[in-house]
């Protein structure tokens, strides 16, 4: 079989959806059953040079940006190019191997390499375009699928996908991944095209529409884009969402009955017509039921429950003892004093992440590890603004004391990061126990971080020698980050919302395993019902939230590891749990399965075109 992924990330790993396609398509299964990956994608920039537009391990075979051609390619690629006014770039690249932690962005590789053969890439410079073969195919979407792309097309992100759609489809012909010219293919050669997100929806619905061949569509919904935009804009957060999402579900209304205003944004139209697809590959159940949310009066949504993989380590107890250890040591180098305990949470600084309810918790427990007279740091490691140079950290690190003070404007907090750094200096101000740093670089180590960092520091300590990893997202459709300290014996603290914990129970029956502790930010109150959910405001939220950090802290200090003994039974459990919820195992027991059901069903049932 042939796997065809529409995505940003065709070229390198930039964020969750790239973990995801290296979790797939290294995975022992995947490679099994198909035989070819071609990695789609518009290229993103046009400033790099022929032989660096697949990274350091890729190999260029045509460009007509750059006038390569290794194999007789430009007769076969120039009339799709002349047709849409579009340059071609095609090659081949390795992948790195989703069960290895990956680094921070300039962090040396992973300890674990992709094996076998390389995957095809295949990306098309939209920059220029044909606009009247454009505004045609424009038509059709919103004729056939109710897309209006003349309300969007002033957003490139819309638009540099629409644009895609067609130059790519008919260059994916001419490399022969889309089952021929209408006769069907053999089954070794059947072709799933998987839309990664909203990007990869046009080129997926060009294949819906195209009779010529015999092509799978899937819509791989890492998200819904417009709930989540929803949850994070409401105050009362997934609070209100979750509750009003088993309103809609009790009385067959969809999300536009409530939100009539979500139809302006513009992954919206294109989500919604993710129904055409043969299938929708869903990471979370919570997912599942938000893409029905979308059609609630009975149209066919063909979701299929995939649960994503999580890339777990599982250091030997020397180990994870020597990790820790590094960990504590650069704490004691910000603060002074050696932690009993360390936390952490790596995650763009961003209000899905939920960290005002990391602090909540952390608040709670400060008076218990002081009666007990223990400590802990708690390292929040991301940025929403690049990585900074090294000159910039070594001048800030001297000046005021980065990263546990900051200073408003970059090189420091920006972009966004300004109220987490704020949260955090008040944090500070008034807590003795716990103290918290916001790290806000790309790469942990000394020359990314500063001299007070241990010279041999990397990211694998972040990894394998926390004792708690916080995820309280308010919107987690999956959350990958969230489990990865499992395997090394850390306590995984996650919002209930976060599509992981699905997985969780689906490997231990049932049952939420010790070594992870599961916060419900969503229960209401006696006094109110599910219909009052868009009503709740930020005060009722705070007090929900107030009264579940206050249980969460309880439960945490009580499970917090007190002697030598207690983390090696946390490591041995973490383990043991990290072995069922690999990619190899996800990739098994989940996806293939549902590739093969939908491959089973005669195609176009359930479509309406």
């Amino acid at each position: 079989m042939i796997a065809i992924h529409v995505t940003h990330e065709a070229v390198e790993k930039m964020g969750g959806i790239g973990a995801v396609v290296a979790g797939l398509v290294t995975s022992a299964d995947y490679k099994r059953v198909f035989g070819r990956t071609i990695l789609v994608g518009p290229a993103l920039t046009t400033d790099r040079t022929g032989a660096q537009r697949f990274g350091y391990d890729g190999k260029v075979l045509y460009s007509s940006i750059d006038g390569i051609d290794a194999g007789g390619w430009a007769e076969k690629f120039r009339p799709v190019e002349q047709t849409y006014q579009v340059g071609i770039i095609y090659g081949t690249r390795q992948v790195i191997d989703g069960d290895s932690i990956a680094p921070a962005e300039g962090e040396p590789q992973p300890r674990k390499i992709a094996v076998g053969d390389p995957v095809e890439v295949l990306l098309v410079d939209v920059f220029r375009c044909n606009p009247d073969r454009l505004n045609l195919f424009k038509s059709e979407l919103f004729t056939r699928f109710s897309i209006p792309s003349d309300e969007f097309e002033h957003i490139w992100e819309f638009e540099q996908y629409v644009r895609l759609a067609e130059p790519v489809w008919e260059a994916m012909h001419v490399i022969g991944c889309t089952g021929g010219t209408g006769e069907t293919p053999a089954p070794s050669e059947q072709a799933i095209l998987f839309s990664h997100e909203y990007m990869g929806l046009p080129t997926a619905l060009k294949a819906v529409m195209d009779s010529r061949a015999e092509v799978r569509t899937v819509f791989y919904a890492h998200e819904v884009a417009s709930v989540r935009r929803i949850v994070e804009t409401h105050p009362a957060h997934d609070l209100m969402f979750y509750n009003l999402l088993e309103v809609g579900e009790q009385d067959n209304k969809g999300l536009e009955d409530f939100f009539p205003a979500v139809c302006s944004h513009f992954k919206h139209p294109l989500i919604k017509a993710a129904r055409y697809c043969d299938a929708i590959f869903s990471v979370g159940d919570f997912v599942g039921r938000e893409m029905r949310f979308l059609h609630p009066r009975g149209e066919n949504v063909p979701v299929e429950m995939v649960y994503n993989g999580v890339p777990v380590a599982s250091p030997t107890p020397e180990e994870r003892q020597e990790h820790r250890s590094r960990m504590k040591k650069y704490a004691m180098n910000l603060f002074d004093f050696e932690p009993d305990y360390i936390f952490t949470h790596v995650a763009r600084p961003v209000l899905s992440k939920g960290i005002w309810r990391d602090l909540r918790i952390l608040h709670e427990l400060d008076d218990k590890l002081t009666g007990e007279g223990r400590s802990a740091v708690y390292f929040m490691l991301g940025t929403l603004a690049g990585q900074r140079r090294e000159k910039d950290i070594l001048r800030m690190e001297r000046d005021y004391g980065w990263p546990v003070h900051h200073r408003e404007g970059y090189p420091d907090i920006c972009n966004g990061e300004e109220v987490v750094g704020e949260l955090f200096e008040d944090f500070n101000r008034h807590h003795e126990a716990v103290k918290v740093v916001l790290v806000n670089q790309f790469g942990w180590r000394r020359d990314r971080c500063g001299l007070r960092m241990p010279e041999e520091m990397t990211f694998a300590d972040v990894r394998m020698g926390t004792d708690v990893e916080f995820g309280l997202s308010v919107y987690e459709p999956f959350g990958i980050s969230q489990l990865e300290p499992l395997g090394a014996g850390a306590i995984c603290v996650v919002s209930n919302v976060c599509g992981c914990v699905g997985l969780l129970k689906q490997r231990t029956g049932g049952e939420i395993p010790d070594n992870v502790l599961v916060g419900d930010f969503i229960r209401l109150p006696s006094v109110l019902a599910p219909t009052d959910a868009m009503q709740i405001d930020m005060a009722e939220r705070d007090a929900i939230e107030t009264s579940e950090a206050k249980r969460l802290a309880r439960r945490l200090a009580e499970r917090l590891p007190k002697n030598d003994d207690d983390i090696a039974e946390l490591l041995a459990a973490g383990t043991a749990l990290g072995k069922k919820i690999t990619w190899e195992r996800t990739v098994a027991d989940f996806f293939l399965p549902a590739v093969e059901r939908m491959c089973n069903v005669e195609k176009g049932i359930g479509q309406s075109v």
